[in-house]
């Protein structure tokens, strides 16, 4: 073994495997930033490493920068005075010309090296399914090295060994070792083992989607599929390099050295500057506008809404607030509450909360008193499952398959052609024949009471003084001090067909998972009679007429629907009642919106909007989180009457009820780091698609039920489809920016929570983001921040510093 022993090369391989980010499964798609492993470094210097490692650019192309220039996205003024700082003379025009000149064609590989690529890949696919197959590979229970070690013999396409083409049989992988440690050991024998980390470096960065999957799966806690089938980086390892040298590819790529990082950032970089500052600049100003006009009284609200921080939210929620006296708040769409959640008569569980969290409470559905209802669906579900069940097995079983098409090929045709032809009426159809949602009768467990106290190990639901925690978290994050008749908890969820890329546009904070059983799990918290009780021997007082309802926003329709679990009063049904109507009067706002900005000409944007739900052929039923760009922290005060485009997170946030900072604190190391993963998908993806996308929907392969390939086979591929970042086939929708992120906070505040939080911090000072702090206790003096943990002021229009007077109503 070279007297290297199989803890040091897992060593060297989990070392080298840094640089590689995590990929998750489609079912459970979360936003990721593929250069997540170079966060520690200058952004200039990340995305030099992933151009050496991935072939990928890291800067949006020149031509993209023209465009923005020549539209005004990039102001004259600002792009002057940022490179005009880097001692840059010409003139844009002649700036671009320079760049567009040395863009060159990314160095091709060899035509070995693609086609170990692709049979790697093909392996990994087989024994890596997770249900997909009906007939996977055997002995994967003994992993994933031992498993491709008892098949490979029979892989005719594997070339018998210093042969280009296999014909034969003979001189197969037949004799391999049999650990995945002694395999890269009989590999790498004749190499130094200072040289492994790069070899293991090379070859990891060959199939950076199916690496980052692998080593998500094996990072993940209680994941059945890797329990079943166990697979490691190192097995990875071992099936490759042999491989390789099997087929006489690279083993030792030529070292080309490390990056270095730079004091003097490219050109390319001040653009983006320039670009995301014009940005930032009018965001801030448009709020400065805000704070320093005359606030309007008004009546106290009759309904609270509480909405998920995600940019589509922001719609929705300005034309709602101008229907009727309703206040609505941003909050993370997990709502606080991190959970693993089992619906009713499901199979399935799933994590509801942040990746970098771990679910610490399983909560599960109980119907109420209403017992026909829960029956209608058991028995719907029951019928579906096995008529679901039949029907795979006719289709798969090698006996029934052509008897089962020709029988059926009438009956599929027609679905065929009513799906492609009436989409609308399929979908209004299925609306009728499905019976009631079990969010309209049940309840979820969050007081553990059911005939079981653990699900694996987590506890069912939660001790009185934990709902009671959760519920004075969530008002002191949204410094709430008064309550409305009636507050609305509101997650949200896709709803599109035949999409892969259907959790990607899910709910980021919930693991690309629907935030509706979080915002049913925290209504059901607050209105617990026990948590109430708690509450105001914390000095927490809710009064008795306040409701606390769920409900859940589609964001492709654009509907909120209401689930009304409590008896009512006559004066909150009312609310209620006069809410619903709102609610239908703000979707049919908010699509109008949106399919405008998608080019989308409908005379009944409600109509339109749900029939791309039921579309199966529409290839951008919506644009999720495309356009992200700005985060605000801060009061509604701020954006209130701000048409925000659809652009901006926004979560609340009162400073005056935080004097130490802590929810403040929980906000920028919590739900701002989500954000930061979602705007660096949508970046990355964008700027280089090919590399750090996936491509077009119209060619995509779905495989294993874990991700998809272009055509047929290859790695998975990492970030999104061009249709969720183009508006059409040509011009960009996404605008490739950074995330510029703006505090209402004390300065002094926001520079002691990064003095605390080094791995925040590290983003701003290397950045990967932006930071505008508006500072209330000086009259809301604007601070940029410089890195280090520190500021200065920021300029007005004029370049002096912006000493304004403004005030801002924070109570809430």
């Amino acid at each position: 073994m070279n007297g290297v022993d199989p803890v040091t090369i897992r060593a060297k391989i989990d070392s080298a495997a840094e640089r590689i980010g995590r990929v998750w499964p489609l079912y459970s798609d979360v936003g990721a930033n593929p250069l997540s492993g170079f966060e520690d470094r200058p952004f200039p210097a990340a995305v030099a490493e992933g151009e050496r490692l991935f072939g990928g650019r890291g800067y949006p192309h020149p031509a993209r920068f023209r465009e923005a220039w020549e539209s005004g996205r990039i102001d004259d003024e600002e792009l002057d005075s940022v490179l005009d700082a880097h001692g840059y003379t010409d003139s844009p025009e002649a700036l671009l010309d320079r760049m567009e000149s040395v863009e060159r064609d990314r160095d091709s590989t060899s035509e070995t090296d693609e086609r170990l690529d692709r049979l790697v890949a093909k392996w990994l696919a087989a024994l890596l399914d997770q249900g997909q197959a009906a007939c996977p590979p055997p002995n994967r229970e003994e992993g994933l090295y031992r498993a491709w070690r008892s098949v490979a013999p029979h892989d005719a396409e594997i070339p018998a060994s210093s042969t280009p083409v296999a014909t034969h049989y003979h001189e197969r992988l037949d004799d391999l070792p049999e650990t995945a440690s002694e395999a890269v050991s009989a590999v790498l024998s004749e190499h130094p083992t200072e040289e492994w980390e790069r070899i293991f470096e090379h070859h990891l960065a060959a199939l950076p989607g199916w690496v980052g999957f692998i080593k998500q799966r094996a990072q993940a806690n209680n994941n059945p599929w890797q329990e079943a089938c166990p697979a490691t980086l190192l097995d990875y390892m071992a099936i490759r390099l042999t491989l390789a040298k099997h087929m006489g590819a690279t083993l030792a790529p030529a070292s080309d050295g490390e990056t270095a990082d730079s004091d003097d950032p490219p050109l390319a970089e001040h653009w983006l500057t320039a670009w995301e500052r014009s940005y930032r600049e009018e965001l801030v100003d448009d709020i400065q506008r805000q704070l320093g006009g005359e606030g309007e009284s008004s009546a106290a609200p009759e309904a609270q809404l509480v909405f998920c921080i995600d940019t589509r939210s922001e719609v929705i929620r300005r034309h709602l607030e101008r229907t009727g006296p309703y206040e609505t708040f941003g909050y993370g769409g997990f709502f606080g509450i991190p959970l693993e959640y089992e619906g009713w008569k499901s199979k399935t569980r799933t994590d509801s909360c942040p990746v970098m969290v771990d679910p610490t409470h399983h909560v599960t559905d109980r119907p109420r008193t209403d017992g026909g209802a829960a029956t209608a669906y058991e028995r719907w579900e029951r019928y579906t499952r096995a008529g679901t069940k039949l029907v795979k097995s006719l289709k798969t079983d090698l006996a029934a398959a052509f008897g089962f098409v020709e029988a059926s090929g009438g009956l599929f045709g027609a679905a065929l052609a009513s799906r492609t032809l009436v989409p609308s009426s399929v979908r209004a159809l299925r609306d009728r024949l499905s019976p009631p949602r079990p969010e309209n009768f049940c309840e979820p467990t969050v007081d553990g009471n059911t005939d079981h106290d653990h699900a694996a190990d987590l506890p069912v639901g939660m001790s009185t003084e934990q709902r009671a925690f959760y519920a004075e978290a969530a008002f002191d994050l949204l410094g709430w001090e008064e309550f409305a008749p009636v507050v609305v908890f509101t997650g949200h969820r896709s709803e599109t067909v035949n999409n892969p890329y259907q959790s990607s546009i899910d709910c980021g904070a919930c693991a690309g998972s629907p935030g509706t059983p979080n915002a049913r799990a925290l209504a059901a918290i607050c209105n617990d009679p026990a948590v109430r009780d708690e509450l105001r021997d914390r000095g927490v007082d809710v009064p008795d007429d306040t409701v606390f309802l769920a409900a859940e926003h589609n964001t492709t329709t654009d509907s909120v629907s209401l689930f009304v679990s409590e008896s009512l009063s006559e004066r909150q049904q009312a609310v209620v009642d006069r809410l619903r109507d709102g609610l239908e009067t703000a979707q049919q706002g908010a699509t109008a919106e949106r399919l405008d900005t998608m080019d989308v000409d409908a005379a009944d944007s409600v109509s339109e909007a749900e029939t791309r739900t039921a579309d199966w052929a529409q290839p951008r039923p919506e644009l999720g989180l495309s356009g992200n760009a700005g985060f605000v922290i801060g009061p509604r005060d701020l954006t209130d009457g701000l048409d925000l485009d659809g652009r901006s997170f926004l979560h609340s946030y009162d400073w005056s009820t935080d004097p130490d900072g802590d929810a403040l604190e929980n906000i920028m190391t919590g739900p701002l780091v989500v954000c930061q993963m979602i705007s660096a998908q949508y970046y990355f993806s964008t700027v280089d698609n090919e590399v750090y996308g996936s491509g077009s929907k119209t060619t995509h392969n779905t495989v294993g039920h874990v991700g998809v390939v272009q055509g047929n086979g290859g790695d998975l591929r990492v970030g999104l489809p061009l249709q969720s970042l183009y508006g059409d086939d040509s011009e960009l929708y996404h605008q490739p920016l950074r995330l510029s992120v703006v505090i209402h906070a004390p300065v002094e505040q926001v520079t002691d929570i990064l003095a605390r939080n080094d791995d925040l911090a590290t983003l701003f000072d290397n950045g990967w983001l932006s930071l505008t702090v508006l500072d209330p206790e000086q009259a809301n003096r604007c601070f940029e921040y410089q890195g280090e943990q520190t500021w200065e002021p920021r300029l007005d229009s004029e370049g002096s510093e912006d000493t304004t007077e403004t005030s801002v109503t924070t109570a809430q």
